[in-house]
């Protein structure tokens, strides 16, 4: 064979060698992208990975009259959100889904925790908190804990865990606050965070993962 059209050919095998590498790295993107159930987390967990700092503590008072704390659940994996009982759109819609992740788990759905604390400290009143709750079929799920306060108790925990809330500037019922859910593991680390548009099968995945570990 002439060198020239061996140099050639091997010039050509290159190039057509880099291009397949290239579509395989793109497609990858491009599915993990199309698939939020894609784990991103070495664990297998679904959220953003956290990193597993230390979860601040907090001590609430519950729609039950009980102080809660987050090191009571030391043990359990727990889902932590923060919610308001009047929300028009996405604080309904966060409560049906994890009403969904109960109902997934089963039986198994008694030894994690789901907290929700209050942005509205005027609004979330222990009426409130009971009907929001009833209306989500979360009312009789035993570890279900909406946790209320005045805003002095309430806003510290807001900024431990960066969440926006502004009750303050709330008109006709509607507080701007950040749409978040943590996902804390049994010892009390932060694993996954994730926004209002996570899907039920994504938390009952990593409440699953959390249950084993």
């Amino acid at each position: 064979m002439n060198w020239r059209l061996a140099s050639r050919l091997s010039v050509i095998t290159l190039a057509i060698l880099v291009a397949v590498i290239v579509a395989v790295i793109s497609t990858k993107a491009d599915q993990q992208a199309a698939n939020p159930s894609t784990p991103i987390d070495s664990s297998g967990l679904l959220g953003t990975d956290l990193g597993g700092v230390a979860a601040p503590d907090f001590h609430l008072i519950d729609q039950n009259g009980k102080q809660i704390s987050l090191a009571q659940f030391k043990g359990e994996p727990v889902i932590l959100t923060f919610l308001y009982t009047h929300c028009p759109d996405v604080c309904p819609l966060t409560a049906s889904k994890l009403h969904q992740v109960v109902q997934n788990l089963g039986s198994a759905s008694q030894h994690i925790a789901i907290i929700a604390i209050s942005s509205d400290p005027k609004g979330d009143t222990t009426a409130s908190v009971i009907n929001f709750s009833k209306a989500h079929g979360l009312l009789d799920y035993s570890n279900w804990h909406y946790l209320m306060g005045t805003e002095g108790q309430l806003s510290p925990v807001w900024s431990s865990y960066s969440v926006y809330a502004v009750p303050e500037a709330a008109k006709s019922g509607v507080v701007d606050h950040t749409t978040a859910l943590f996902v804390i593991d049994k010892q009390g680390h932060e694993r996954a965070y994730f926004g209002g548009d996570f899907t039920p099968d994504q938390m009952t995945t990593d409440m699953q993962i959390l249950l084993k570990q």
